[in-house]
């Protein structure tokens, strides 16, 4: 009976033993994560994959990298649109299905996390259109946004900063070894000058104005990441000079001249992100 009682217990630590190194198997860090919108996910950059709607390209910076990694999985839940509560909920877009949770992709099993998201919430789209203008005469948009009351971009980069940060605790609690990596905005005017009007429609006032307001912008993604144990990748220096006025653009126009979105990433602006965040990603796992 005692001879009978060992073999149980051998059998039942065994078991246990068994079930901790499985457990511990899962949850080695192996996953690359991409999360972000619409300058992470690259719109219409062939191919696009599913789900439709997010206007996702199999040939967007993240996708360019990971076969250089060396890790067994990837996943890449960027979605154009997406804003920061899309990190926590479900992402309607049309084709569908729903674009799942941004932050429901990171686990245990995460190395490393690429995040490129705030654009949206402070608006970009309605900038945009805001801020077109084929008329050389007209109001600047930039008196739309600074008014006696302050400059209301700004008040919105500000309020975006602790969502960003909610994102990377959020990463952090989730995945605790894995390395978070924030990606800046390309350049998308001219660093100098005031652009290049009618070609990109835009006003040489309302240029300086939202050239200050991406630099902004990025600076707030850089003070998020060094206050929450993350790594800024500074995507606008190395972007200068192929600007959507560039004869060399990496960034698109209102009128885009190659299969991508308007003012958004080519597919060659893709492979320069790419070429700048992947040793960066790279650097990550190694450490």
């Amino acid at each position: 009976m005692a001879a009978h009682r060992f073999r149980a217990a051998s059998v039942l630590g065994l078991a246990v033993a068994l079930l901790v190194a499985l457990n511990a198997c899962t949850l080695t860090p192996n996953t690359y994560v991409a999360t972000g919108d619409s300058y992470a996910a690259g719109p219409l950059i062939p191919d696009q994959v599913s789900p439709l709607g997010c206007l996702r390209s199999n040939h967007n910076y993240a996708s360019l990298i990971a076969p250089t990694l060396g890790l067994p999985n990837f996943h890449d839940v960027t979605c154009s649109g997406a804003e920061t509560p899309e990190f926590w909920a479900a992402q309607n877009v049309t084709p569908g299905p729903a674009n799942p949770p941004q932050l429901d992709a990171i686990d245990g099993s995460t190395k490393v996390v690429t995040v490129q998201i705030g654009g949206n919430d402070i608006g970009f789209s309605s900038i945009v259109k805001d801020c077109i203008n084929l008329d050389p005469t007209a109001t600047p948009c930039k008196n739309k946004y600074v008014t006696a009351s302050g400059d209301e971009l700004n008040t919105r980069i500000n309020a975006t900063k602790p969502k960003i940060a909610a994102i990377i605790v959020e990463i952090h609690r989730r995945a605790p070894s894995a390395k978070v990596l924030m990606i800046g905005y390309p350049s998308i005017l001219p660093d100098t000058g005031d652009g290049c009007w009618p070609s990109v429609p835009i006003l040489p006032t309302d240029v300086a104005y939202l050239r200050g307001v991406e630099k902004q912008l990025n600076a707030m993604i850089y003070s998020a990441a060094a206050n929450n144990h993350a790594s800024y990748v500074d995507i606008f220096t190395p972007t200068l000079g192929h600007d959507a006025c560039s004869s060399n653009k990496w960034v698109e126009g209102v009128i885009p001249g190659s299969s991508a979105a308007p003012v958004h990433p080519n597919a060659a602006g893709m492979q320069a992100q790419a070429a700048v965040i992947g040793p960066k990603v790279k650097a990550a796992i190694a450490g």
